[in-house]
Order: structure tokens, then C-alpha cells, then sequence
């Protein structure tokens, strides 16, 4: 019964998410109009505020990183290179780094990246002299370390973040065949721990190193087409190429209903061992409207 349950709320996520697109799709659009005056709720109105609340993101993710005390010097050698960097990829030709974790939203921005490729006359200002590299290998870890640290000094470099709850439920959904509640599939993460966890729901700041790595942009989840589109104003990429059709926001609204749903089936021991394995991640950004953003977390409950 169960089983059945859960393939209609799978079934009512989907049908929402189809809706939205259709209704997305009706909607009259001239080239001429600014998308950044279709904004609504909380989104930066405008490029100056967009800048505004980079900074203020990367003040938060500096105070993480100080008050944790957590590393941020250079890698000391490539087994640890390999490691720490397993996350991060590369786009040689236009100078960008980013973090690839799963349910972020990372279609349209790589779709962006691989279009651009294909420009030959497209560049990017870069802000350090540096050896340039165009090899094929995306991944920064494969390369030598002082390739590494000249990549990371140089390349423009993004972190893209979503509310670590919601990560969550997009890694239920998928797995929603194999008969687990969702409580039971929380608490199986729960007793794996942090150690064991999965790509699809470890903490972003455990997989994309933001002490480590200096990101210049930290684009939020629900916001992807405005902040991209800001982003690569700022960075000097061409204007007149034809953006991606971003969901994440369509996505977002339909979340809030479900991740109410799904909270209501956990206990209250493991609402608090969910926001204490999140912990990090609630601390370096910020996560307003999440469920577990200020439900009281505790150690003791690990």
C-alpha cells in the first residue's frame, strides 16, 4: 500500500512539473523584454543587487570557513589533489571551474559551457597570466599541482548550492522503487553516516571545498536562469546567445508542497540528526525557507 502511495505523490510531482513547463511554454515572450523585470519574491531585481548578494554569500561562506577553522591552503600532493578535488570540473578553453554534484541544476549551465565551446571567436578575460592548457580532461584532479594552483588562482570559478533537504528528496524520488519509506531511506542514511554517503546527499560543503576553493559566484537553486544570466554578463561572455530553458523554479514551488509531505514522516529524533548532518551546509549558506534550516540540531543524537 505504501508502495502505491508513493508512486502517486512520484506520479503528482511529475504531472505538476509537466504542467508548469506547459504553462511556461504559453506565455507570450518578445526578445526585446528584460527577464530581469519578470523576477519575483526574493530574487535580485537588478545586476548591482545581483553582485550585492554575491558578496554577501561569500562574506557568509568566510565566516564559515573562520569560525570552523577549516583548511584552505594549497593541496600538498596529487593523491590528496585527487581526493579532495574529486568533484571539480574544468572547461579549459573558457577559464571556468565548477563543482558537479547531482540535483543542483547543472543541465542548462553545462549546455551553456559546451555551446560556447563550439564559438571559436568566444573568450573570457582572465584575471591572473596563466600557462594555458586546452587539453581535453575536464577534471581538475588529473592534472599536476601546479596546474591545479594556477587554475585555481586564474579560472573563474562557480559553486552552485540547493537546499540540502531538497537534495535529498530528489535522490528519494529516483530510488523510489525500491520499497523504502521515506523515513526508512533517511534513516539508512543516517546510520551510514557522513563517511559512507552518497554523492547524491553528502553536504555540498564536504564535496565541493569552499574553504578550499575561492568561488567567485555561488548561484543559488531557483534562481539559475537570472544569476547565470547576471554571471556571464559580468564575466564578459556574449549576450546575444539563446539561454537554456531553466525548471529549477517551476521545481522549487512544487518542493515546498512535497518536502512538507516527506517531513511530516520523519520522527522528531531524526529531523534533528537531519539537521545536524547538514549542519556545515546550513552554516555556510544561506537556506531561508528550508525545513531543517532552524530546527534544533544536536550531536548527541549522531
Amino acid at each position: 500500500m505504501r508502495f502505491y502511495l508513493r508512486l502517486i505523490v512520484l506520479a503528482l510531482l511529475v504531472f505538476s512539473l509537466v504542467v508548469w513547463r506547459q504553462l511556461l511554454r504559453s506565455q507570450p515572450h518578445h526578445r526585446g523584454d528584460d527577464p530581469v523585470t519578470e523576477v519575483k519574491d526574493d530574487f535580485p531585481l537588478t545586476f548591482d543587487t545581483f553582485l550585492h548578494v554575491q558578496q554577501l554569500r561569500k562574506k557568509r561562506l568566510r565566516s564559515f570557513c573562520s569560525s570552523t577553522n577549516r583548511v584552505a591552503k594549497l593541496l600538498s600532493n596529487q593523491q590528496e589533489a585527487t581526493r579532495v578535488l574529486s568533484r571539480i570540473r574544468l572547461n579549459t578553453q573558457l577559464d571556468f571551474l565548477y563543482c558537479q554534484v547531482p540535483a543542483i541544476g547543472l543541465e542548462g549551465w553545462e549546455w551553456l559551457l559546451q555551446m560556447l565551446e563550439e564559438k571559436a571567436n568566444v573568450t573570457v578575460p582572465v584575471l591572473v597570466p596563466h600557462h594555458q592548457q586546452r587539453g581535453k580532461e575536464k577534471q581538475l584532479s588529473k592534472y599536476d599541482l601546479t596546474a591545479i594552483e594556477a587554475m585555481l588562482r586564474s579560472y573563474t570559478k562557480v559553486l552552485f548550492i540547493r537546499d540540502p533537504f531538497q537534495r535529498l528528496i530528489s535522490a528519494y524520488t529516483k530510488r523510489m522503487t525500491n520499497g523504502q519509506t521515506f523515513s526508512e531511506f533517511t534513516q539508512s542514511i543516517l546510520d551510514g553516516g557522513l563517511r559512507n554517503a552518497s554523492i547524491e546527499w553528502r553536504p555540498l560543503v564536504s564535496l565541493c571545498r569552499p574553504c578550499l576553493i575561492q568561488y567567485d559566484y555561488v548561484i543559488m537553486f531557483g534562481f539559475l536562469s537570472h544569476e547565470v544570466h547576471h554571471l556571464f554578463y559580468h564575466a564578459g561572455l556574449p549576450q546575444d546567445i539563446h539561454f537554456p530553458e531553466f525548471t529549477d523554479s517551476q521545481i522549487r514551488w512544487t518542493y515546498s508542497w512535497l518536502s512538507e509531505q516527506l517531513f511530516s514522516e520523519l520522527s522528531l529524533t531524526q529531523r534533528r540528526r537531519l539537521s545536524y548532518f547538514y549542519r556545515w551546509d546550513f552554516d555556510a549558506f544561506q537556506f531561508s525557507t528550508s525545513l531543517l534550516r532552524d530546527f534544533p540540531s544536536s550531536s548527541s543524537n549522531q
